[in-house]
């Protein structure tokens, strides 16, 4: 995953306001995988920007309490020279409270 980021890409979502570094966006990803099983992306749209793409997507799963977690967003992705420098996403984030509750509830 990190071969597709810009060393210095930033990762921004819009519940939290916060550019996030790479390595803490695969932090993020890795805990994911963790507690959403069959995670996979339902690509809804993908249309071309000046300088790179915007993307609608559902990343779908099962939470370990056996429910199903559908969290809809939406990307802006910046690319440089094959590489991506930004991510500005928009996402539900009453499903991802879900998700970082299932996540809690692991690590406790």
């Amino acid at each position: 995953m990190q071969e597709i980021y810009a060393p210095d890409a930033v990762i921004w979502h819009n519940d939290d306001l916060l550019e996030q570094p790479v390595e803490d966006n695969l932090k993020t990803l890795r805990g994911l995988h963790r507690v959403v099983s069959g995670l996979h992306y339902e690509i809804v749209r993908r249309v071309p920007a000046p300088d790179g793409v915007l993307q609608q997507h559902i990343l779908r799963g099962r939470l370990p309490d056996g429910s199903d977690v559908a969290l809809h967003a939406a990307m802006y992705l910046q690319v440089r020279d094959g590489h991506i420098t930004r991510i500005e996403e928009y996402l539900d984030s009453g499903q991802r409270a879900a998700i970082k509750a299932a996540r809690d509830a692991l690590t406790s």
